[in-house]
């Protein structure tokens, strides 16, 4: 992938907050700072203006190339993040191939679908995590360990051997704010195909389906994939349940 000039990237950031202004703004949705306090590009602002190239022709960029056009900026970049957090946390309308999104691509990939309109997932005025010193001490609480399959923090993950454990700040319930009381410390397998699907207890546990989009996608997914036996009984379950006639 050709490297962005100084000038391509501010031209890009340039468009993409005059759609912000005329169009997201108002859904609230997060635009990111250009710079930081250093004066270096921000990762969350790379991969906008990355995902955002060539708008509104956009193409599927891998996670592969998202990651080696941050290392041109911060070259001990590992894991990329950012396109998948400016999708459910800050409202971008970037889908991803692992999230069981009603428009398929690849398994690794993402794709800006629009700078007009938010992601149908985002929750408005959701708080998007807690200082570093916080989650500390969230994490001590759990012996640094995934609170849903156990890896502990930088360590070998319990089951994909080759992967080193990042401990995140994981949604109890998707539909609350991201702030403590509502937060477990979860690992990066963990987290990442977690997608606002499931309300978790403090163990971990998953407790009930998230009223959600994707959670929804679950119900829905469900009901295609099983047969036509089980499909009936829940039929005469939620009629029986919802006293229809």
């Amino acid at each position: 992938m050709s490297k962005m000039t100084d000038e391509d990237i501010e031209d890009l950031y340039d468009l993409i907050k005059k759609y912000h202004t005329n169009y997201l703004s108002k859904n609230e949705v997060i635009l990111p700072k250009l710079k930081n306090k250093k004066g270096k590009y921000t990762k969350d602002a790379l991969v906008l203006i990355l995902l955002a190239k060539d708008y509104p022709n956009t193409k599927i960029i891998s996670k592969q190339d998202l990651t080696n056009f941050i290392r041109g900026f911060y070259p001990d970049t590992n894991d990329v993040q950012q396109a998948r957090h400016l999708g459910m946390q800050k409202g971008w309308y970037i889908i991803t191939g692992t999230r069981g999104e009603n428009i398929k691509i690849p398994k690794g990939t993402y794709h800006l679908m629009s700078l007009e309109i938010p992601h149908p997932s985002y929750v408005q005025n959701r708080k998007t995590g807690i200082m570093n010193d916080d989650f500390e001490k969230i994490k001590k609480e759990y012996n640094w360990r995934c609170a849903v399959c156990g890896s502990q923090e930088n360590k070998p993950h319990l089951i994909r051997k080759n992967t080193i454990v990042q401990l995140q700040q994981g949604h109890m319930n998707p539909k609350k704010d991201l702030i403590a009381g509502n937060i477990i410390p979860q690992c990066q397998i963990c987290n990442r195909p977690d997608r606002n699907r499931w309300i978790y207890d403090k163990t971990g546990r998953v407790i009930a389906l998230a009223d959600t989009p994707d959670g929804m996608r679950v119900v829905l997914n469900f009901l295609k994939s099983t047969s036509k036996s089980i499909k009936q009984d829940i039929y005469n379950f939620l009629k029986q349940y919802l006293k229809i006639e």
